[in-house]
């Protein structure tokens, strides 16, 4: 990393403030030689993080914007480097110039993540904060936001590095008794170590658990709205997104295909699918159509069946009653609420977790379909930060464990040390890999891929 890295990271379209970010050993001295701040000292005299008004010129000294520069040296900076920002007006035009003048000085495109890379390489965060980093980017619900925000802040970290130094002091224990028999050290019995390991595995436990519920906060519930040709399922989708994404008409079969969108109801996450009507059909697109439906309904994390109580039940209901019950978490939509009804909404109670009283049309009965996904989906406090939403994350939590699992259980029947000690270090490793304190090049590439270019 003795190259210097610059990049917009602001994105590439117009807006009122554009970013350039500098990192590396040149970054002090390219400001120099790009920007004139307006009291007229160079910019390397300049304390750090202190913005600085003034000129920022191309590589011929022309005057590319008026703007505000920041310098932050090393270690105390974002990627532990010197570093340097540049707070541009939102020209994509400056800022492409304001680049092209910083590479031809000698710095070089930064690739995808390659700032927060070196701030993990240079120990300022570890892998589940830099992490946190694109999930606070991605963050679609103030709750994932506020998890993402105590996750950078070191909330996972803070709770396994105990578990990690527990096992230190066993392991090193063990050793030191080994190793220096004739020194005043106090015996290492495996007996005493027995509910520290059982302390660590429930709090594994427990954060593991969390994961399940952390996919929905990341991703989003898979959700298959389905119902019979005009029941009203493609007026609730426009409804749940507040504009006209579905074309709604009294023809039945207007809904042929799969409609995908993502929504926020009752402070969950949603991928809502609409569907095409579940009924019987000659027509081979309708026909197409409805085995999508199917698809999307045995796919679901949620279903939400749409009703119409203006009309009669009849066994295209119990087609859609049916092919609702394939799903575990279910809740009815009895819609059209104003029109006079044609039958009791209450007959769907024995099939449903939830039924709610809906209007598409007139957008009533939404409160209640929010509050019955959010009573679905309960969502664990997350301003403590230690939800975990990603899948590596869970992995090594869950290799860490069983390594636990299986220390207790060579001490159960009564093993030697060494075979204890190995599945506590085995434990050890798959935490490490958790902070990227052991992780391989290839995983750290891996995750950094995901991340914009600029962070």
């Amino acid at each position: 990393m003795s190259d210097t890295i610059a990049a917009v990271a602001t994105g590439g379209s117009v807006s009122a403030i554009g970013i350039v970010r500098v990192s590396g050993p040149l970054s002090v001295s390219l400001m120099d030689a790009l920007f004139r701040p307006a009291d007229g000292k160079a910019m390397s005299q300049h304390r750090d993080r202190q913005l600085v008004y003034g000129t920022l010129l191309d590589g011929n000294g022309r005057t590319l914007d008026l703007c505000l520069c920041t310098l932050s040296r090393a270690p105390r900076s974002y990627t532990g480097e010197d570093t340097a920002e540049l707070q541009c007006h939102g020209s994509p035009v400056v800022l492409r110039a304001a680049l092209e003048a910083l590479f031809a000085l000698g710095a070089r495109q930064a690739e995808a993540g390659e700032f927060t890379k070196r701030a993990f390489l240079n120990g300022r965060m570890d892998l589940t904060q830099a992490e946190a980093v694109v999930d606070i980017i991605d963050a679609e619900t103030p709750l994932a936001a506020r998890n993402a925000a105590s996750q950078l802040g070191g909330a996972i970290s803070r709770r396994t590095e105990e578990i990690y130094r527990h096992l230190t002091h066993i392991c090193s224990h063990y050793h030191a008794v080994l190793d220096y028999p004739d020194e005043d050290i106090p015996p290492f019995t495996l007996a005493e170590y027995a509910a520290v390991l059982d302390a660590a595995a429930a709090d594994l436990r427990a954060l593991l658990a969390t994961f399940s519920r952390g996919q929905f906060l990341e991703k989003g519930v898979r959700t298959a709205i389905l119902g019979r040709p005009n029941a009203g399922k493609s007026s609730l989708l426009n409804a749940l997104l507040g504009y006209e994404r579905a074309i709604v008409t009294d023809i039945p079969g207007t809904t042929r295909d799969t409609l995908s969108e993502r929504c926020l109801l009752g402070g969950v996450a949603l991928r809502l699918t609409d569907t095409a009507g579940v009924r019987e059909t000659a027509d081979a697109v309708e026909s197409l159509g409805v085995e999508r439906a199917v698809a999307a309904a045995e796919d679901a994390q949620l279903v939400i069946a749409v009703f119409d109580l203006s009309r009669g039940w009849d066994a295209e209901d119990d087609a859609v009653l049916a092919l609702a019950e394939r799903c575990a978490v279910r809740i009815a939509a009895a819609n059209k609420s104003d029109c006079a009804p044609r039958w009791d909404a209450a007959r769907l109670s024995a099939h449903f977790d939830s039924v709610c009283i809906v209007s598409a049309r007139e957008k009533t009965g939404l409160d209640a379909l929010g509050a019955a996904v959010a009573a679905a989906f309960p969502m664990p406090e997350a301003d403590s930060g230690e939800i975990l939403t990603n899948a590596r994350q869970a992995d090594a939590v869950r290799r860490a464990l069983e390594y636990l699992c299986g220390a207790r259980g060579a001490m159960a029947a009564g093993f030697a040390p060494d075979a204890v000690l190995t599945e506590c270090e085995g434990a050890m490793d798959a935490l490490g890999a958790l902070s990227g304190r052991s992780v391989r090049e290839d995983v750290t590439q891996e995750i950094f891929s995901r991340f914009c270019v600029g962070k």
